[in-house]
């Protein structure tokens, strides 16, 4: 069961809440990019051979990817600042350590710890729904959403002016340093959650899924140096599609599963998922190319002759463009919706790869390239969250926003491997270095346009958001919630809970079961004993209701689907205390 115990909050929070979460994110996000200015350095820094430096990059992807989900449904259950907290600590912990080591295990274990913070996305997104008023939730989840990439953005010509001055360790102090500020003003700022799933913690389900990210991402990661054909890969990709099988028939018999895999079959989710990879996919596409584009010698015929700090700048718009989108978005999913927002970042992502064919001669058109990217991936990243938590429960936004983030991660693994092995197929060898090539790099930018145009057509087949009943009436956001409140009451069951004498009874819980057994809803009386449940779909329901002092009542009502409320009253009886 994964419904809530508690009401939304009736107290609104207070202004500094979204940009502190969002900071959190960027925070993520550094912590994700630091090592890209080093990249080429990791074997002689480390001393090792440049197949066992990678890992130093792969664990932070497996270890993101097994505590998104984790994370999330931890944070519905326990408390979402709580576990983001952890998160944030638990980041730190490994940025110190990766500080304080050459040693490659040492800096594998670190960079794994530091992975655990990718949890700290959903885990935001969550806290403002359960804490914002409508009107603010839009934008504020749209920046949340978008922070990844500010961050990315943003921290790449910071990482890489640290790298050219200063030891490499610095990088690692200066992400520890951002994590411990990011856990002081959250614990300052932001107040818990009482938002709270029912049900336990899915302890087997969580090994399950863990055992299955890391047996498919990590011949994804690996692929290229192991071969795509090899044994290893291979045995890999199938051990993983047995256990993530095994592991979703184990999911679908829990009555407090890990992933709801029901709720992730909706449409509305499903679609939203798959356009995540693609979205990922085409993110991660620009950060691997420009910058290579932009560094390589101009005696190559095609190199932009940059250094590494002035090549991080022109690629710096490509998140603070996603930042500034946020508002844009707001405004454009308020009036339109966020399917059609999602539409419209695709089709300028579709855009911006379109016309960097051709806009790579000069510096500066990878500027406008980075802001035509921006604002599309900006407009798709502000869409996702807003679609997932329009279709899942207040108390499953947690587990699902962590899946939703768990996609994109598959993205840019994928686009990650199928890119490198694009530029590694196609470079010249030149004294026995590997140097990119002008065709590598556009068959790139064509992958990442075929990427859009399926995430394009999932889009399509996402459901469209119901117009209003009576649109004249939705003159404010605070009148436009209400209506669907009150559009909502007439589609379920509503009515008193009253005691043996016929008073009302207040904060009484109120619990909707299915034909299934399972929980598709809950709340709590009001002070006149009131109640009003939704109904997820025509059919029997179980009506339960207790409260101190009384015993607990069941009644059995069916709901035909109209919009006709199915009045109902719930009597419940006293108590009785043997003799």
């Amino acid at each position: 069961m994964t419904q809530t115990t508690t009401e939304r909050p009736a107290g609104r929070a207070s202004g500094a809440v979204v940009p502190v979460l969002a900071f959190a994110g960027i925070v993520v996000a550094v912590m994700q990019t630091l090592l890209v200015p080093v990249i080429k350095d990791l074997p002689q820094l480390l001393d090792t051979d440049p197949g066992n430096a990678t890992w130093v990059l792969t664990s932070t992807l497996l270890s993101g990817a097994v505590a998104t989900p984790i994370m999330g449904r931890l944070g519905d259950l326990f408390g979402k600042r709580r576990m983001l907290i952890l998160s944030l600590a638990v980041m730190v912990a490994g940025a110190l350590l990766s500080a304080l080591t050459s040693d490659l295990l040492l800096m594998i274990t670190g960079r794994t710890l530091q992975g655990f913070a990718m949890g700290a996305i959903p885990l935001g997104i969550g806290l403002m729904r359960d804490m914002l008023p409508r009107e603010r939730l839009g934008s504020a989840m749209a920046l949340m959403s978008s922070s990844i990439g500010v961050g990315g953005g943003l921290a790449l010509p910071a990482a890489a002016l640290v790298a050219q001055h200063a030891d490499w360790h610095a990088l690692f102090y200066g992400a520890a340093g951002l994590g411990v500020l990011s856990i002081v003003l959250t614990l300052l700022v932001v107040p818990e959650s009482p938002m709270r799933a029912e049900g336990s913690f899915d302890l087997l389900g969580a090994l399950g899924l863990s055992a299955g990210l890391v047996l498919f991402l990590l011949p994804i990661t690996k692929g290229s140096d192991w071969g795509w054909t090899s044994g290893t890969t291979l045995g890999l990709f199938g051990a993983a599609v047995v256990v993530l099988l095994l592991w979703g028939v184990m999911e679908l018999r829990l009555k407090a599963p890990l992933v709801d895999l029901r709720t992730t079959a909706r449409p509305a989710v499903l679609f939203t998922n798959l356009a995540s990879i693609m979205v990922g996919v085409s993110f991660y596409v620009v950060s691997l190319v420009l910058p290579q584009l932009l560094q390589l010698p101009t005696s190559t015929g095609y190199g932009l002759g940059q250094s590494m700090v002035v090549a991080g700048l022109l690629v710096a718009p490509l998140g603070l463009t996603m930042m500034f989108t946020a508002p844009v978005y707001a405004r454009l999913s308020a009036k339109y919706g966020p399917k059609v927002t999602l539409i419209l970042g695709l089709l300028i992502i579709a855009i911006g790869y379109g016309a960097g064919l051709g806009l790579m001669s000069a510096a500066w058109q990878s500027l406008v390239i980075s802001v035509l990217l921006g604002a599309g991936i900006g407009l798709a990243y502000s869409s996702l969250p807003a679609l997932i938590v329009g279709a899942v429960p207040a108390s499953e936004t947690g587990a699902a926003n962590g899946l939703n983030t768990l996609m994109r991660s598959i993205g840019t693994s994928v686009s990650s491997a199928v890119i490198g092995m694009v530029l590694a197929n196609t470079a010249n060898h030149v004294g026995g270095v590997a140097i990119p090539t002008m065709h590598g790099f556009r068959v790139s930018f064509l992958i990442a346009t075929a990427a859009v145009a399926v995430g394009l057509v999932l889009a399509l087949f996402l459901p469209g958001r119901r117009p209003a009943a009576h649109p004249q009436l939705r003159a404010s956001s605070e009148e436009d919630a209400n209506l669907e409140h009150a559009e909502a009451v007439l589609r379920g069951f509503r009515g008193r809970v009253l005691d043996a004498d016929g008073a009302p009874v207040a904060r009484a819980k109120v619990t909707l079961i299915d034909r299934r057994g399972r929980q598709a809803g809950a709340t709590l009386s009001a002070e006149d004993g009131s109640y009003a449940l939704t109904v997820p779909a025509q059919g029997s329901y179980v009506v339960a209701a207790r409260a101190p002092g009384h015993a607990p009542l069941a009644s059995s009502a069916t709901h035909t689907g109209d919009d006709r409320p199915v009045d109902l009253d719930l009597d419940l009886p006293s108590r009785t205390v043997p003799a």
